[in-house]
Formats: C-alpha cells, sequence, structure tokens
C-alpha cells in the first residue's frame, strides 16, 4: 500500500515546557483511519502540526499529494460569500470576464482546467445537502453545521490526496451526518478523521488510540484494526489482562515485603541471641563474629529488598497498562428555582435566521431540548434569549440570571490563561475558591496557567463551563449550544450526571439524541417543522 502520510521522530511541546510528543512516528497510506483519545491527549495539535499551522522542535511530516484540513470549528468572515468560502469566486469572476469577451491577461491562468468549477460546485453543494446556498449569498446567515458542511465542500473541490477532518459531524443534524457518512465511504484517498462520535468511528478501516503514559508525560498512538466496536472490545480485553496482571504483582509485593519482614526479626533475634552468646569472650573474638553476624544478616536482607524492588517495578509495569482516564467532576451551583416561578416568555418571537414564530414559557426547573435540522434558527433562538440578537417580531423577558454556552466557545480570553479568565469573569470568587472550581474540571495545579490557545475543544468546553459556573449572580437558566461538540465519553457521561442535579432551568440544543435522552428532558421544542 502507497504510504500517503509519513511522521516520524516528533518531538513538540508548548511554551510552558508542556511535552505533548516526544519521538512520535505515524504511517497511514489510503484509507479511513480514525483518530481517537481523552481531551487534551493530542488529537487536535498533531492535526495542526501534520499541517504547518505549529511546528515542532524536531522530527519530520511528509505527504505524498496535496494536503487539507477541516477545522474543528470553521469560522468565517460572516460578510464573506459562499463562493469566497468555497475558494471559487476569482475563477468564476474570471470565467464570467472571458466569456463576456473582457479577459485580463492571466485570466486563462487563473482558470486553468476549472471551467466546469460552477457545475462541480454545485454538484457538491447538493450531494451534502447544501443545494439551498446561492453562491452569493454571505456566509453569516448559514448555520454552524451548514457551515461545516461548506467547509468541507471547499476541501473536496480542492481534490487534496490527503484529508484531515476534525470533529467534522460537530453541529450536524442526523440527515447531515449520514450525508457526510456516505461522502467519507466514497472518499479514495487518505483520510485522518479525529473524532468522538461513535457512528463515524465505525465506518473507519482502523482506529490509533492516542494516549499519554499514566503519570504523565508525552503521548503515543497505538492502533486497532476496524471500527469502534472493535477498537472497543480490543480495549476491554487489554484491560481485563492488566487487571489480573495488577493482582498477581500486588499478591507478590506482599509476599515480598512478608519475607523482609520475616527476615528483619530473625535477624534482630539472632543478634540478641549473638550478644548474649559473645558475654566473656575476648573483644577481638567478639568483634569478628559480630561483623560476620551483620553481614550474613545483611546480605539476607539485600537479597529479600532486591525481590521487593523488583516486585514493585512489576506491579508499576502492571499499572501503567490500566488506564486511569481521568473524568470531569462538574459542580454545578445549588441555584433552585421555585416550580411556580416563570423564567422566561417568549410572545410571538420570529428571529432573524429562524423561520418559525416560537411561543414559549418556562416556569421552574424545567429542561427542554431544542432541535431541528440546520439552519432551523436553534443557536438564533438562544442568542436572542441572551439579547445578542433582536427579534425581528415579538417580545422576549427572561426573569432570572442566565448563562449561555455558545457553540463556538468564544467566552475565553485567547491571551489569558484558564485561571486568568476566571478570575477576569468571577473577580469576587478567592483564588482558593476559582482553583477548586477548576479541579473539579481537571484543571489541577499548573494545568489551570495554560493559555486559552493552547486548549483542545474539550478543555475549552471545561474551561468556559468552569467559568460560566463561578460567575456572580450564579445561573438559574443555563443556555448549551451543542455542549458534548468534542467532548469524550466520559466526560459527557459526567456532564450528563452534572446536568441532572442542576436545580436550575435548563435549554439545550443538540443534534446528539443519546445525550438528550439521558437528561430526561421536561419536553422538546422542534424548530423548522413549518417549512
Amino acid at each position: 500500500m502507497r504510504t500517503s502520510l509519513t511522521i516520524h521522530d516528533l518531538h513538540f511541546a508548548w511554551p510552558d515546557g508542556t511535552v505533548v510528543f516526544d519521538g512520535l512516528d505515524l504511517v497511514a497510506g489510503p484509507g479511513r483511519h480514525g483518530l481517537v483519545g481523552l481531551n487534551g491527549s493530542g488529537k487536535s495539535t498533531l492535526l495542526r502540526l501534520v499541517t504547518g499551522d505549529l511546528a515542532p522542535q524536531a522530527g519530520t511530516v511528509s505527504t505524498d499529494g496535496t494536503l487539507a484540513r477541516l477545522r474543528q470549528d470553521p469560522g468565517a468572515d460572516p460578510d464573506r460569500t459562499v463562493a469566497e468560502v468555497l475558494g471559487i469566486a476569482r475563477t468564476l469572476a474570471a470565467i464570467k470576464r472571458v466569456e463576456a469577451g473582457d479577459a485580463r491577461p492571466d485570466d486563462l491562468d487563473l482558470i486553468g482546467d476549472d471551467w466546469d468549477v460552477a457545475e462541480r460546485s454545485a454538484a457538491e453543494l447538493g450531494r451534502l445537502g447544501l443545494g439551498h446556498l446561492d453562491l452569493d449569498r454571505p456566509v453569516g446567515t448559514a448555520s454552524g453545521g451548514e457551515l461545516v458542511l461548506l467547509s468541507l465542500t471547499a476541501l473536496l473541490l480542492a481534490r487534496p490526496g490527503v484529508l484531515l477532518l476534525d470533529e467534522p459531524t460537530n453541529n450536524l443534524d442526523r440527515d447531515a451526518r449520514d450525508r457526510l457518512v456516505e461522502v467519507i465511504a466514497a472518499w479514495r484517498g487518505t483520510l485522518l478523521v479525529v473524532s468522538h462520535d461513535r457512528d463515524l468511528l465505525e465506518t473507519m478501516d482502523d482506529i490509533g488510540e492516542l494516549r499519554a503514559p499514566r503519570l504523565g508525560g508525552a503521548s503515543t498512538i497505538r492502533w486497532y484494526g476496524g471500527g469502534c466496536s472493535a477498537h472497543e472490545a480490543a480495549v476491554r480485553v487489554e484491560q481485563e489482562a492488566a487487571e489480573r496482571a495488577v493482582r498477581t504483582a500486588e499478591s507478590d509485593v506482599r509476599a515480598q515485603r512478608r519475607g523482609l519482614e520475616a527476615t528483619r526479626a530473625r535477624a534482630a533475634q539472632s543478634a540478641r541471641q549473638g550478644r548474649a552468646s559473645r558475654d566473656g569472650m575476648p573483644k577481638i573474638l567478639a568483634g569478628r563474629r559480630q561483623r560476620a553476624a551483620q553481614e550474613s544478616a545483611g546480605r539476607v536482607t539485600g537479597v529479600h529488598q532486591d525481590r521487593l524492588a523488583a516486585a514493585g517495578e512489576q506491579l508499576d509495569a502492571a499499572e501503567s497498562r490500566l488506564r486511569d482516564d481521568r473524568e470531569i467532576r462538574v459542580g454545578l451551583p445549588a441555584t433552585a428555582v421555585p416550580p411556580s416561578r416563570t423564567v422566561l416568555r417568549l410572545e410571538g418571537v420570529r428571529t432573524p435566521y429562524g423561520p418559525d414564530v416560537v411561543d414559549l414559557e418556562v416556569r421552574g426547573p424545567e429542561r427542554i431540548g431544542v432541535v431541528g435540522r440546520n439552519g432551523a434558527g436553534k443557536t438564533s433562538l438562544l442568542l436572542t434569549l441572551t439579547g445578542e440578537l433582536a427579534p425581528v417580531a415579538g417580545s422576549v423577558e427572561v426573569m432570572v440570571p442566565s448563562r449561555l454556552l455558545p457553540q463556538r466557545m468564544d467566552v475565553l480570553d485567547p491571551g489569558l490563561t484558564i485561571a486568568e479568565n476566571v478570575a477576569v469573569i468571577a473577580p469576587d470568587a478567592t483564588e482558593t475558591e476559582r482553583r477548586a472550581q477548576l479541579a473539579r474540571f481537571l484543571f489541577r495545579g499548573r494545568s489551570a496557567d495554560q493559555t486559552a490557545t493552547t486548549l483542545s475543544g474539550g478543555e475549552r468546553l471545561r474551561a468556559t463551563l468552569a467559568c460560566l459556573l463561578l460567575s456572580e449572580p450564579a445561573p438559574q437558566l443555563l443556555l448549551l449550544d451543542e455542549p458534548t461538540n468534542n467532548l469524550d465519553a466520559a466526560s459527557v457521561r459526567h456532564l450528563v450526571e452534572a446536568l441532572r442535579a442542576y436545580e436550575g432551568a435548563l435549554l439545550v440544543v443538540s443534534h446528539d439524541q443519546r445525550f438528550l435522552d439521558q437528561l430526561e428532558l421536561t419536553r422538546t421544542i422542534t424548530l423548522g417543522e413549518q417549512d
């Protein structure tokens, strides 16, 4: 199989000295390769190193053919048109000038073999369910999911040999995810996909798991054949074997410790008996016998100490194969809302980007899911509740303190550390309170002093949640926009547990039906059904 992507002896550390990769190797040929790992293990960082957005301290990255990457949360100037995001605006303009007989000297070079670019663009947009987007439409009117698919379309039009996708199903509804899977299934080049989406990972030819050593340090990749289910089955077998090895090693350590203690007890008893037997002996002879006894006891004790040390090393090696996956412990504030209290009221509200008229009253600690296709106006509804968007029609009343976790998680100042961001949002909290809250979100000690620009998507979500929950006044209404994007399975599970314990009102926009089902919603609102 022809190799398309090769990484050899890659070394990378952040400016604060945190080592991410130390001698990493990776070889990938044509096919669909999934890349998984805990939040913060370095998945997105690896893709940035491959594309040259980050420079390694040592090692090489080489590709056979052109390279393209779909970013985790692709952003775009809202005033840019669809054609500009697709990268075809200049080519289309040149074709129009040639057809109108007003060609410029470099127009033919600019067009090259792309005379059919308009047709190919329309076909790709239609394949991904974006046929309704006109090429001259500003992308600021597109939803987050539409922007993801639009960015992917731009990459497909470039025909890269190596395609890197970073959490491509973020913000996508079920139909859009199905179309994305079809595109991936038809891909004939080299594809490397970073994702926590089980359904998407099930379509992979193999899964590479990026993990850091148990006690910290650089990450390594281990590959497993097959998709998500095969990977999980292999991990279960490995963990069962590791647990047996740990139990055996622990038993050996206990046995060696008992042996050492017994040897020391016998040596002490022998020393007492030796002292009694040497009474009345000449000092020189007594001294020789004492030294001989001490040397013999020391040799025996040394043997048992060596055995105990070896058993300890075996135990360390066995434990290193056990997974010690840290999981977030979310401490949500006690913000109980009486069942009779009105939390928010919407009357005849129409948002700038949604087709529906929304009437909604929320009382007490209701938990409501907001679902609908991409472009139905779900995010617009949340922004209207926060006052960031003015409704086209109707009235909005929010009667309690509220906080929004935005889809693009732009709450953090990228130039500040995590701890400094929390201090800005919660100036009245003590340093101890801030550090304690961050520790619940796995930012302990030095890790709380990372700058926001170094955070992975999952780490950024954890840091943003910590900031929101420490803010004053504490939120009695939480607005969450696709909160499970970029989260590993363990983090999603504990986020669910935390939100179940939350005593305020909850309004959640999500395409993750499994997540919504686990929240035990009181009701669900579907937008976009009037089309």
